[in-house]
């Protein structure tokens, strides 16, 4: 049963429901408070009683139990435990479920904003959201309400437009064959002709590769699908160059390529160019190629049309050479 009283200038509404703990909220006029009872108990009514009490949990107790249970089966695992472990630290992960409010998730976004991009609270802000309704709905804990009802998600990151300049790509790599690592170049290299991520080119074994179809298999890829990959003459020279020393045509660790990396971009004093933009510049020249959007697709991986149009960045100046062709 539902019941409000008046302390001093507010009114106190209390929700009490056999199998929930009690709920208790402050407004500022009567007709708030019963209209927060009313609406309440609808809600307990409708869902079944709760297996789990929330009484003293805290949301860093939902981010430990999804890091246990749900975590180990994703690909992104270690981008989001670090994202749950920033959480729990700060005063968020405090914050008692029961106790959460949409006042609090603005608070975090106002926070957030002072230190990163908007498209990176939204991340931070879904991943909540997320176990959120994890723990209502499959663990089945006493939660009747969405704090998130109603909030204005930040929007999302503008998508990159940068293209690596043969000029640039050419410093790159002059000055990656000069690191110790003799596969650097090569990387950079293969993965603009490939349009691989670079998890996928360092998961690429010398078994999945067959130089004489000229196909490079990926297998267990970001979007859950096998993939087959035509390569351009390019590119099995590049692979044809290298000695089989391993099972892996590129035995380095993601570490290792991302300081190699860093430290060519650093010396070649070129700004705002990122790995992963490498993959851009091949989806790009491939349409460019005069490849077709299922064709692009197949050696891209990407499943929604949408979002390979995001790798998408043609170069006016090559449009104007295929006119000439044409006309």
């Amino acid at each position: 049963m539902g019941c409000v009283r008046k302390r001093g200038n507010s009114w106190n509404a209390q929700v009490r429901i056999s199998g929930w703990i009690s709920f208790t909220k402050t407004f500022q006029t009567k007709l708030d408070a019963k209209q927060w009872t009313v609406n309440l108990e609808k809600e307990l009514k409708s869902k079944p009683i709760p297996e789990k009490k929330i009484k003293n949990l805290k949301l860093k107790d939902l981010f430990n139990k999804y890091k246990s249970e749900i975590l180990p089966q994703l690909k992104s695992h270690k981008i989001v435990s670090y994202k749950l472990n920033f959480l729990s630290r700060i005063w968020l992960g405090e914050i008692k479920v029961v106790n959460l409010t949409k006042g609090h998730l603005e608070q975090f976004c106002k926070d957030r904003k002072l230190v990163v991009k908007d498209g990176t609270i939204k991340s931070e802000l879904m991943l909540v959201k997320r176990i959120f309704r994890l723990a209502s709905y499959r663990w089945n804990y006493g939660i009747p309400f969405d704090a998130f009802h109603g909030i204005e998600l930040p929007s999302p990151h503008k998508p990159r437009t940068r293209r690596a300049s043969e000029e640039e790509l050419s410093i790159l790599i002059s000055y990656a064959k000069k690191q110790r690592n003799k596969y650097i170049s090569t990387i950079i290299q293969f993965a603009v002709e490939t349009g691989m991520r670079r998890s996928e080119i360092l998961k690429l074994k010398w078994n999945d590769v067959n130089l004489d179809t000229g196909i490079a298999s990926l297998y267990v890829t970001k979007n859950g699908d096998d993939r087959h990959i035509p390569l351009t003459k390019t590119a099995i020279q590049l692979l044809s160059n290298l000695k089989q020393t391993s099972e892996f045509v590129f035995p380095i660790s993601a570490n290792c390529l991302r300081l190699a990396w860093e430290r060519c971009r650093n010396k070649s004093n070129i700004k705002g160019l990122r790995f992963h933009d490498l993959r851009h510049e091949a989806v790009s020249r491939f349409f460019e190629m005069g490849l077709s959007v299922p064709e692009v697709a197949l050696i891209s991986g990407h499943k929604d049309v949408r979002q390979l149009f995001r790798y998408t960045h043609l170069k006016p100046e090559n449009l104007i050479a295929k006119y000439s062709q044409i006309f």
